[in-house]
């Protein structure tokens, strides 16, 4: 199992306390593409974050390699975000100013990889989302697809054990939708990416493993 989670609880403090999660627990098995689906407010974005560690749930564990990562500090929530995950948002989060490769390569040189090898390998996962002949083109050169496709590879680039994606689809038409998860589709069965995404839309169902539904905070049977 790549993450478990145990009695994962979040509650956002205020006059009138907010459940955002309540008391949630499953497992991921390596290599699975799940999608976390529900209505709006259900939870499922609050989830990703806990899980990405782009937030703090208020009790609960996730343990992934055999630790808790909730006890992690900020620092070493930073360390593990860069060189274990991977993230893709319906924002697709790129600098104006930065060409496809050098969004690509970003990660690579937080991580103090030789030149050399980081444009070696930003130019290869472009081509691999089919954007190799796109490597010098800036965010306003290229449609949302590809844009969102730019930043799946900078997601990728460092070989991260879990991909999680918000609603990568969600400023995107249908085509470009359909481009964006059979790549995701591509990539979970030929690399055995995992990759845990929130979805609202019913169709998206047909290209993941398994579905968790989320009600108000809980996981529904």
């Amino acid at each position: 199992m790549i993450i478990e989670v145990k009695n994962l609880k979040k509650t956002y403090e205020g006059r009138v306390p907010t459940h955002a999660l309540k008391d949630i627990n499953f497992g991921i098995e390596k290599g699975e593409f799940v999608a976390l689906m529900g209505r709006s407010g259900s939870g499922k974005s609050t989830l990703l974050h806990q899980l990405g560690l782009l937030d703090t749930p208020t009790t609960g564990e996730i343990i992934m390699d055999g630790t808790d990562l909730v006890t992690f500090s900020e620092k070493e929530k930073a360390d593990f975000r860069l060189k274990k995950l991977g993230y893709v948002f319906q924002s697709y989060a790129l600098l104006p100013e930065l060409t496809a490769l050098e969004s690509v390569y970003l990660p690579l040189m937080l991580l103090d990889v030789d030149k050399k090898e980081y444009i070696k390998k930003s130019s290869e996962m472009l081509d691999k989302v089919g954007l190799g002949d796109r490597l010098h083109h800036l965010p306003k050169e290229m449609s949302g697809g590809e844009q969102q496709r730019v930043a799946i590879a900078r997601a990728l680039v460092n070989n991260p054990a879990i991909l999680f994606a918000d609603e990568p689809t969600a400023n995107l038409d249908s085509e470009s939708s359909e481009v964006v998860l059979e790549l995701f589709k591509k990539l979970n069965k030929e690399i055995g990416q995992t990759i845990i995404m929130v979805t609202h839309e019913p169709d998206d169902k047909k290209y993941v493993d398994r579905v968790i539904w989320l009600k108000d905070g809980v996981i529904e049977d």
